[in-house]
C-alpha cells in the first residue's frame, strides 16, 4: 500500500481569525471542556481584509497564547458590552471571560454555515488552590523579606509550618 499524506478536510479554511473550525479543533483538544477565554482587549479596525473582504470591524484579541483574534458580530459585541457593565466603547473591553461555543444554525445569504458565539451568560472562573508553604520556600521567602500575611495571601500555610519559618534563619554566606 503506498504511503500517501492525508489532509484533514478543514486545513483548507483556516484563516486568520477565529473561526468554527479553529472551536471544532479546541473542542478535538479538549473534548466535553468549554472553551472559556479571556478577551485582553478589542480594537476596531478600518479597512481590514477579513476572509477576504476589506472592512471594519471590531476585532477581540485574547490573553491565551495561540489563540486567533475574533471578529465581532453585532450579537456577540452587545453580549461582550453587558460583560463590559454596559459600557459601550470598546476601547474598556479589557480583561473580560467569555465562552465560546459553535452554533451550526448560523445563517449566511440563506445557507446554513455556522458559527462562533459567545454563551450569554459570563462564566464564573474559580479561585485556583493556593500552593503550600514548604520548607523550600523558607529561604527565597526570607530574603524577599516576606511577612506571614504575605505569604499566606499567596500560599497555604499549616500553624506548624508558620512557626518553622518563623523561626528560620539563614545560613550566613
Amino acid at each position: 500500500m503506498e504511503n500517501t499524506k492525508q489532509h484533514h478536510y478543514r486545513t483548507v479554511y483556516k484563516s486568520d481569525h477565529l473561526g468554527v473550525s479553529d472551536l471544532e479543533d479546541m473542542n478535538e483538544n479538549n473534548p466535553g471542556k468549554p472553551i472559556i477565554l479571556t478577551i485582553k482587549e478589542v480594537r476596531q479596525e478600518f479597512n481590514k481584509s477579513v476572509a477576504g473582504k476589506k472592512g471594519d470591524f471590531n476585532i477581540a484579541y485574547f490573553v491565551e497564547n495561540g489563540v486567533k483574534p475574533w471578529v465581532l458580530n453585532a450579537g456577540n459585541a452587545k453580549i461582550i458590552k453587558s460583560f463590559a457593565g454596559n459600557n459601550p466603547y470598546v476601547e474598556t473591553w479589557k480583561n473580560i471571560v467569555i465562552e465560546l461555543y459553535i452554533d451550526y444554525g448560523v445563517k449566511m445569504k440563506g445557507e446554513t454555515v455556522g458559527g462562533v458565539k459567545v454563551r450569554p451568560v459570563q462564566p464564573v472562573l474559580t479561585k485556583t488552590a493556593k500552593k503550600a508553604f514548604t520548607s523550600i520556600n523558607f529561604e527565597a521567602a526570607k530574603k524577599a523579606n516576606a511577612t506571614i500575611e504575605q505569604i499566606k495571601e499567596m500560599y497555604t500555610i499549616t500553624p506548624e509550618v508558620e512557626k518553622e519559618y518563623l523561626a528560620y534563619e539563614p545560613a550566613a554566606k
